[in-house]
C-alpha cells in the first residue's frame, strides 16, 4: 500500500500555491509548476540546509539513544502520555496525527504503537534517521518540512504533536499558531516549551553556546563529545556527594547529565544520552523561554479550548481543543 496515496491520509499541498499536490515517479508535483522531490520515500518540502542542521546531524548519529524500545525504560511513552492526557491517549487508535519535529522517532514509535495514523515531518535530516527507526508504512508517512510551510490545508489532523521543539523556532507564538491552524475541530494540540530557570544563566553553557552553535556540525559534534568526555565523570560522582556539592558541580558544568534524573540508565547510555542533550543544548540557533501564564495566553488568544498548562518536563507542558 502506498503511503503517499491521498485518499488514505490529509492529501499533501504545495505551500508556496496552495494546490493540490500529484505523485510522478520521484517528484510532487504542482499545477503552477512547482515540484518537490522524493528521496527513500520522503518528499522534502524544505533544503536539507538550514539552522536546524545541527539537529539533523545529533539525530542521525544518535538514532537509537532515546528510543524506548532502545533503551528498555518507558521514558517517552509516559511523557507522551502525560503531555496528552487521558482522554486523547485512550482514543488515539485510527486518529490522524501530525508529528512536528519528529527527529529520530523516540514519540513516533509510541504514536505508531498506539494505532495512530501518523504523518511525522522535521525540518532537518533527522527525517531519515526517523524512517530507519520506524519505516514508512500503511499507517506511517514521514516529510521533511517546516512548521511554519506546512504542506496541508487547515484543519486536518485530530491531534497535532509537538514535543521539544517549539522553544527552537524563530518566532514561537507564531509556531504555536501554525500547528494549532491544522488542528481539526474537536481535535487537540499538544506541545511543550522551555521555561525560564536560573540555573542555565549561571552555568557556563550560555557563553559555550555563543561558540558552538556557529561551529559546522561535525565540529560542534566533536567539541561536545569533548566536553561531555571531561564533565561527565563528575556528574557521575556528584551522585554520591551531599546537595550542596552536588549542586556546585551541577552549576561548574556545561553538559546535561541524567545520572540523578535517570539512574535506570547504564553507563552507556548515560553518556549517550548526554552528548546527545548536551549537544542539543549548546548548538540550537535559537532558543526561547516562556512562562505557563505567557503559554496559557496564546492558546486562548487562538481560541482553544479544555485548556491544559502546566510546569513539568522540559519547562511548560501544555495542550488545547479547537472547538467544534
Amino acid at each position: 500500500m502506498n503511503p503517499l496515496t491521498p485518499q488514505l491520509w490529509p492529501e499533501w499541498y504545495c505551500n508556496l500555491h496552495g494546490a493540490p499536490l500529484i505523485a510522478r515517479r520521484d517528484q510532487l508535483v504542482c499545477p503552477d509548476g512547482h515540484s518537490f522531490q522524493i528521496t527513500m520515500g520522503i518528499p522534502r518540502f524544505v533544503p536539507s540546509n538550514g539552522y536546524a542542521d545541527h539537529f539533523g546531524a545529533q539525530w542521525n548519529r544518535f538514532r537509537l539513544t532515546q528510543l524506548d524500545s532502545h533503551t528498555g525504560h518507558p521514558i517517552s511513552r509516559n511523557r507522551i502520555r502525560r503531555c496528552v492526557g487521558e482522554r486523547v491517549w485512550n482514543n488515539l487508535r485510527g486518529k490522524r496525527v501530525l508529528e512536528c519535529g519528529c527527529g529520530a522517532g523516540r514519540f513516533t514509535e509510541i504514536l505508531l504503537a498506539t494505532g495512530a495514523k501518523v504523518t511525522s515531518i522535521d525540518l532537518s535530516t533527522a527525517v531519515d534517521a526517523n524512517a530507519l527507526n520506524c519505516p514508512i508504512a500503511h499507517n506511517h508517512r514521514i516529510a521533511q518540512a517546516d512548521i511554519l510551510q506546512l504542506p496541508f490545508l487547515p484543519q486536518q489532523f485530530d491531534v497535532v504533536f509537538c514535543l521539544g521543539v517549539v522553544q527552537h523556532t524563530p518566532k514561537p507564538e507564531e509556531t504555536i499558531a501554525q500547528l494549532y491552524r491544522h488542528v481539526a475541530p474537536g481535535g487537540a494540540l499538544v506541545f511543550d516549551h522551555y521555561t525560564y530557570q536560573i540555573g542555565w544563566y549561571t552555568k557556563t553553557s550560555p557563553l559555550l553556546r555563543i561558540i558552538l552553535k556557529r561551529l559546522s556540525p561535525q565540529r560542534g559534534m566533536s567539541a561536545t563529545e569533548g566536553l561531555v568526555d571531561l564533565f561527565l565523570p563528575l556528574h557521575k560522582r556528584a551522585t554520591k556527594m551531599n546537595r550542596m556539592l552536588r549542586r556546585i558541580a551541577h552549576h561548574l558544568s556545561p553538559i546535561i547529565s541524567y545520572y540523578s534524573e535517570l539512574p535506570e540508565l547504564d553507563d552507556d547510555l548515560q553518556r549517550e544520552w548526554a552528548l546527545l542533550d548536551t549537544h542539543d543544548t549548546l548548538t540550537d540557533w535559537f532558543k526561547h523561554f516562556r512562562t505557563r501564564g505567557q503559554i496559557q495566553r496564546v492558546l486562548e488568544d487562538l481560541g482553544a479550548e479544555d485548556i491544559w498548562c502546566e510546569y513539568g518536563g522540559n519547562g511548560v507542558e501544555a495542550r488545547g481543543r479547537r472547538p467544534r
